[in-house]
């Protein structure tokens, strides 16, 4: 876990990468609740039998889940003190280019593209790439924006 005592010392991180959240599984459970949440109850993701003969052999996580796990995965990685709130202001590139197996275990990798000045503090454009463990390729790229208010 990297922390940074306050904005400048963040602003001073600009260009870095600032490390890795720990390898996180993803569930079957997860993923059926998250198909609840949004009403996206498509059989690669919750029909475990049919999904096990469908393009992948196994169900996958919803993209977009895996793309709200950056939030967490973000706070298990680095850590901006001295902050009276952090907000999710948006997105600016999405790219899936690997599918998550379900039980198959990710992290996330974040970089400090840009910090600027906004009222009341700074925007965070951070880039995450979301790792699955044996694979080659990413399960997720993100240019995420957040606002961090003092």
């Amino acid at each position: 876990m990297r922390v940074f005592n306050g904005l400048e010392e963040f602003a001073g991180a600009v260009g870095e990468h600032l490390g890795y959240s720990e390898w996180y599984t993803v569930t079957q459970e997860q993923v059926n609740t998250f198909a609840d949440a949004t009403d996206d109850h498509q059989w690669i993701h919750v029909d475990v039998e049919k999904a096990k003969q469908g393009p992948f052999g196994a169900p996958i996580a919803h993209g977009f889940l895996t793309l709200s796990l950056i939030p967490a995965l973000a706070a298990r990685t680095y850590r901006v003190e001295n902050l009276a709130m952090g907000i999710n202001y948006g997105l600016n590139k999405v790219r899936f280019p690997s599918p998550v197996k379900v039980g198959s275990r990710i992290r996330g990798g974040g970089e400090l593209l840009e910090l600027t000045d906004v009222p009341g503090g700074k925007q965070a454009v951070t880039r995450w790439t979301i790792e699955i463990e044996g694979e080659t390729k990413p399960a997720c790229i993100a240019e995420f924006v957040t606002r961090m208010l003092g």
